[in-house]
C-alpha cells in the first residue's frame, strides 16, 4: 500500500466522522431536538403513527436523534471511520 492510498483512507475516515453530525443536523436531528418542519420531523411523525403515538426506543429515529443531540459514541465513531476508510480505499484503488 502506497502513501497516497493511506492518505486517501485517512481522509475518508476523518471526513466521514466529521460529516455525520453535520448531515444529521442538516436534516433536522439537532442538539436541541428535532427541528420543526424538517425531514427528521417527518420521520418522527411517521414513526409515531406506526407505533401508536410514540417513537420506539432504539428505533432509527431515536438513534439518529441521540447522535444529533450527543454526537457519535466511541463505538459509532469507530464504525463510521471504518466505513469511511473502506470507501477511501475503494476510491484509491479505482483511481489507481
Amino acid at each position: 500500500m502506497n502513501l497516497k492510498t493511506i492518505a486517501v483512507i485517512a481522509v475518508g475516515a476523518g471526513a466521514s466522522v466529521a460529516a455525520v453530525p453535520l448531515i444529521l443536523g442538516g436534516i433536522g436531528f439537532t442538539a436541541g431536538g428535532i427541528a420543526a418542519g424538517s425531514y427528521a420531523a417527518g420521520m418522527m411523525s411517521s414513526a409515531a403513527v406506526a407505533n401508536g403515538g410514540a417513537v420506539a426506543a432504539g428505533s432509527t429515529v431515536a438513534v439518529l436523534q441521540s447522535i444529533g443531540a450527543a454526537g457519535l459514541s466511541t463505538a459509532a465513531t469507530g464504525a463510521v471511520a471504518s466505513v469511511g476508510g473502506a470507501v477511501g480505499a475503494v476510491l484509491a484503488r479505482l483511481r489507481g
